[in-house]
């Protein structure tokens, strides 16, 4: 914290400096003056990226990141102005539609600064450094990210949204940039001065490793304690609003529910918080209940009304925890959601070639309103009569179930511009139990009135116009959807799940790999931004998990592979941990490791629980000794704030755990092999990895030469459950496969 408070005071100063003259009262608070400078060209129109293109058109004379504008900045001596964002951003598109496609806003740009775009998501590299320094020194962040640098890229003034005018004690956006480009004449030495002892103090080394770092059980215990303190008892989820999925939680908590050496009563608690999130998330507004998926978050405390972009990485991680929810309690109604967001997927967000958009916009098109937040997933009451029959049961139980009301059910202060007016979103008002008791008609029949309802709006909807797509694959967000759609393929015995993450694999193999690198992104083509550590952890992620979906071992080859070029480009070797991008990174001034895990899980988070994982599956320490390494080198920031890291907690905790093998010994194609490996995938199984010894792999047999033990028994598929490759006598049926595995269950529910 004293860290924070040295980075915070720094840039008191240089914040003061330029923002005193802004407050109301000041005579530049009010100052309309015209520089009356030209708006020159716009350099977007070649880029790749979606959002790029999106401000193409626009009068500001917007360039993209790279040594032409920095160069540009140099020769001019003008500071820059860094807008970040990405295409389906609602806010970004209120402030290009206020700011930048007006006119006399571009012309103050254009006369007094370089302006240059970045999409986050095709460059996490340059949002990370210049969102490090907004959260360092305002205290929050989030996107539009509005960032003033020097010509040398050190930041000076930063923050999100701006709105086009001075209101409710706030500056407007013009009068920001006169003031900055005021303070840029008069006061120049001081605000360099001070931008570079601001990224000096947030290049300052990473703390050291705890001398005496806690326990992982204990560290699991306080992160639970503080998960219960947080939890909404009453809606789920974790503090107020708004309100995120951030499915890293769930899956932490559920890991601890199934270890059975924690007490029984906080086994509960865990179990309890996860399964009564994922019911309450399901049954609001955030999932769309026509379509399939989640939108990104809900701006209420109780999941109704949410904001309506959908991201391609919570499908994918919230799919996977509604399975591994599934796994545990074996409620079919979490196997029902996470279909619906593999479908979505596979129907919406899925390239001809295989590879995976990475987003729908919150906004679409709208009456005579050219676009607004929501307008393709909201109804009115009159439209849902129209479309089911006013005159028949259907609307009516429709409505009561869905929360629809005459006059919209979406309250003032989760609608602050008005735009869901009279509009519904939604969400379960009532369950089937107590629907058929208000409707006198049996749960059965309930079922199918809703679906037959659901189908008729599903149709409907499908002729309105479509949020527009992101429609790039990124190779990180591609990563998390393989490991989602490998494990549905496990759960659900689905040959199309398992062939579409074979296919996107196959896909970023062919397009998105130049000279062994992982590429970043591709859309017609592959960008020439090389891949980040994200990329290479989530990617190695999906592969082990595709690996125990079709076994074929050329996925764990791959991975070896990038584990090794991973290594080589972000690992530090003085810690063990990694940094986010290569040693050599033009333009970047911060060489950063993440230690967050949020919306995306961290890269050190991902690769901790990969090394485990190759660790078990090739029975090799020194993988163990490297996961260790990297738990060890973020235990600062694990012990004093738990909850930040679960996934890299989930590690620890997994390190310490006893990890189980199981190798079936059978041909792949007879039923009886594919009975005995389906009966593993039914299972919650956290810490196990999963082997087919089939005999028709030399390279398995070679990296693996005790399989050779591993046999079939009198001509029948085998399975061996082991701990350390130490086994006890093989099942040959499920049921005696069951009875193996039952002390590495959670208790039935």
């Amino acid at each position: 914290m004293a860290h924070e408070s040295r980075r915070r005071s720094v840039l008191s100063r240089v914040q003061a400096m330029i923002l005193v003259s802004m407050l109301p009262g000041s005579t530049l608070f009010c100052d309309q003056r015209s520089t009356g400078a030209e708006p020159s060209g716009n350099r977007l129109a070649g880029e790749r990226s979606p959002y790029l293109l999106q401000h193409a058109h626009q009068p500001v004379a917007w360039l993209p990141w790279g040594e032409e504008a920095f160069q540009k900045a140099v020769r001019e001596d003008k500071p820059i102005f860094l807008s970040i964002g990405y295409s389906t951003c609602h806010w970004c598109h209120v402030m290009a539609r206020e700011s930048f496609d007006d006119p006399r806003t571009a012309e103050l740009l254009n006369a007094s600064f370089v302006c240059i775009k970045v999409d986050r998501e095709e460059r996490p590299d340059v949002d990370r450094v210049y969102m490090t320094y907004v959260q360092a020194t305002t205290g929050g962040g989030g996107w539009p990210l509005s960032v003033f640098l020097t010509p040398t890229l050190h930041p000076f003034l930063g923050g999100t949204y701006y709105p086009p005018e001075n209101r409710d004690g706030r500056p407007g956006f013009p009068t920001v940039l006169r003031r900055i480009s005021e303070a840029w004449k008069t006061e120049r030495t001081q605000i360099e001065s001070h931008s570079r002892e601001v990224i000096g103090k947030l290049n300052e080394p990473p703390p050291e490793p705890e001398s005496n770092p806690a326990d992982p059980k204990t560290l699991a215990e306080t992160a639970l304690g503080q998960y219960v303190q947080s939890f909404d008892e009453e809606h789920g989820g974790f503090g107020r609003a708004p309100k995120f999925p951030r499915p890293v939680n769930l899956r932490l908590l559920l890991r601890l529910a199934a270890d059975p050496s924690f007490k029984q009563q906080d086994r509960q608690l865990a179990s309890g918080m996860v399964l009564h999130t994922l019911r309450k998330m399901a049954g609001g507004g955030m999932r769309d209940h026509l379509g399939g998926g989640f939108h990104r978050y809900s701006t209420d405390r109780i999941w109704q009304v949410p904001h309506f972009e959908k991201m391609l990485y919570d499908q994918a991680q919230l799919a996977q925890a509604y399975l591994e929810a599934f796994q545990f309690s074996k409620d079919p109604f979490f196997a029902e959601v996470a279909r619906e967001c593999l479908d979505y997927v596979l129907r919406q967000l899925t390239s001809p070639e295989g590879g995976f958009f990475s987003a729908e916009d919150a906004d679409s098109a709208s009456g005579a309103e050219s676009h607004a937040e929501g307008a393709f997933y909201v109804w009115t009451a009159p439209e849902i009569e129209r479309i089911l029959g006013a005159s028949t049961p259907k609307a009516a139980l429709f409505s009561a179930v869905y929360g629809v009301q005459p006059s919209g059910n979406v309250p003032p202060p989760s609608d602050p511009r008005g735009e869901l007016k009279n509009q519904n979103v939604l969400f379960r008002a009532l369950s089937e139990t107590e629907a058929a008791d208000r409707f006198q008609m049996p749960v059965p029949q309930i079922r199918a009135v809703l679906a037959e309802a659901r189908a008729d709006l599903f149709k409907a909807q499908s002729e309105r116009p479509r949020p527009h797509p992101d429609d790039k694959v990124l190779t990180a967000w591609n990563g998390l959807m393989i490991s989602a759609l490998a494990q549905g393929a496990r759960v659900f015995g689905s040959e199309e799940y398992r062939e579409a993450a074979c296919k996107a694999a196959r896909f970023i193999q062919s397009h998105l790999v130049k000279d062994g690198h992982l590429l970043r992104s591709y859309r017609g083509s592959a960008a020439p931004v090389q891949g980040f550590a994200e990329d290479y952890a989530f990617l190695i992620q999906g592969l082990l998990d595709l690996y125990e979906a079709d076994f074929d071992t050329a996925w764990i080859q791959w991975a070896l592979q990038l584990q090794e070029r991973q290594d080589s480009l972000f690992l530090d070797p003085k810690t063990g941990a990694y940094f986010s991008t290569p040693a050599s990174s033009p333009g970047i001034l911060l060489r950063l490791r993440e230690e967050y895990d949020g919306a995306e899980p961290s890269a050190n988070s991902v690769a901790a629980l990969n090394l485990l994982h190759l660790g078990r599956l090739l029975d090799d320490r020194a993988f163990h000794a490297r996961a260790t390494r990297v738990t060890a080198a973020l235990s600062a920031q694990l012990t004093h704030a738990p909850t930040s890291l679960p996934l890299l907690l989930a590690a620890l905790h997994s390190a310490s755990r006893p990890h189980t093998q199981i190798v079936v010994a059978g041909n792949r194609n007879d039923p009886a092999t594919r009975t005995l490996i389906q009966t593993v995938h039914s299972k919650f199984l956290p810490e196990k990895v999963l082997i087919l010894a089939d005999g028709s792999d030399p390279w398995l047999q070679q990296k693996l030469s005790l399989l050779d033990g591993f046999k079939p028994v009198e001509g029948k598929p085998a399975a061996y459950v082991c701990r350390d490759f130490v086994c006890k006598p093989p099942a040959l049926s499920p049921e005696a496969l069951n009875s193996l595995l039952s002390d590495t269950q959670p208790p039935s529910r």
